[in-house]
């Protein structure tokens, strides 16, 4: 598996490669964009393999539960399966209790192709992609990468923490420790720093 963690995230860069979609306002489109739509912007790039199944609505919804708190830290969330836009419009469309996701408010986007889940290396062997979630920073660079295996949902909650520590260390300059949470304090990344950091805090790790 290719790692792209501090590589430029693909299709971030390239202003003209678009992509059938489903936006936050419910409107289908055929010329979806990454590079314009997260313009200086960090951004959340989750797979799931495909739509009306069954442990994706749920990691759907945990992240359309959590989009004010993305919002919050200037974070757009995409999601994407091999999925066409007109299945995931049919599928935001149905009702949470039969069976839908409801009226996300983030974009579905359409990889009827397989270039996005190829770009990101989480396609499977029968070509869904496996649940595989990307923390991309302002620059469009990979920061962050975890990668699940179909039956295993996400914590939605530890990719906010993953931006909050991302935002954290741009801020003050400094590391996130095991653990680290938003109100934490970091450490300094030098010997001292550490040192210092394990003697106040190591016995807590």
């Amino acid at each position: 598996m290719a790692v792209l963690v501090n590589k430029p995230a693909p299709f971030f860069h390239d202003t003209d490669k678009k992509f059938g979609a489903v936006l936050p306002t419910g409107e289908v489109v055929d010329n979806f964009n990454f590079a314009t739509a997260a313009k200086g912007k960090y951004a959340v790039l989750f797979f799931y393999p495909m739509d009306f199944t069954f442990v994706c609505p749920s990691e759907i919804i945990a992240h359309d539960h959590r989009i004010e708190e993305f919002k919050k830290r200037n974070v757009e969330v995409f999601s994407v399966s091999i999925d066409n836009q007109f299945t995931h419009a049919a599928w935001r469309n149905t009702p949470v209790n039969e069976g839908g996701i409801g009226q996300v408010k983030f974009t579905m986007v359409a990889d009827v192709n397989h270039d996005i889940v190829k770009a990101y290396d989480v396609e499977s062997s029968e070509g869904p992609a496996f649940r595989g979630s990307f923390l991309i920073d302002k620059d469009g660079v990979v920061q962050h990468e975890v990668v699940n295996n179909m039956p295993l949902g996400r914590n939605v909650d530890e990719m906010l923490r993953m931006v909050d520590a991302l935002q954290f260390t741009e801020q003050y300059g400094e590391v996130c420790p095991a653990g680290w949470k938003h109100g934490d304090k970091g450490m300094k990344p030098s010997t001292e720093g550490v040192a210092s950091y394990l003697a106040a805090d190591g016995d807590k790790l």
